[in-house]
């Protein structure tokens, strides 16, 4: 294992996302670094569940989890998302889709999803840890 402490960030490659989910998933996961897995309208290929996307995706994850010892996911969608250009509230629905398809891929750490505001504030929509 790294030293230093991990989380895990599955958020949009929208660069405008990256600080605010940076610094949020540090001050409120209090660790040292986000392994950061990014790929356009991340939330809707989650709550699409393509195998080919969800088993890249897991993939990564994995490495997070089992390599850098991270224990909280962070699943991420934002306002003005050029990769799934859909309303707020849809953003919401699927970022809890995704969390539940996290979720079944049973790493057992926490789960947060969190919607990334207009004024780029995060706001937790869904915060889930699985019973072990």
């Amino acid at each position: 294992m790294p030293e230093g402490t991990f989380a895990t960030a599955i958020t949009c490659m929208d660069g405008r996302v990256q600080r605010p989910v940076q610094l949020w998933a540090k001050e409120h996961f209090g660790v040292d670094y986000i392994d950061t897995i990014t790929e356009p309208g991340v939330d809707l290929l989650l709550t699409e569940h393509l195998i080919w996307q969800d088993d890249k995706i897991k993939g990564r994850v994995d490495i997070s989890v089992n390599r850098h010892g991270s224990r909280q996911i962070v699943l991420v969608g934002h306002h003005d998302c050029a990769g799934n250009p859909v309303s707020e509230e849809e953003h919401r629905e699927m970022i809890k889709k995704s969390v539940e398809t996290i979720l079944s891929w049973n790493f057992g750490v926490r789960v947060v999803g969190l919607w990334i505001s207009e004024s780029w504030q995060p706001e937790v929509v869904v915060d889930i840890t699985p019973e072990n």
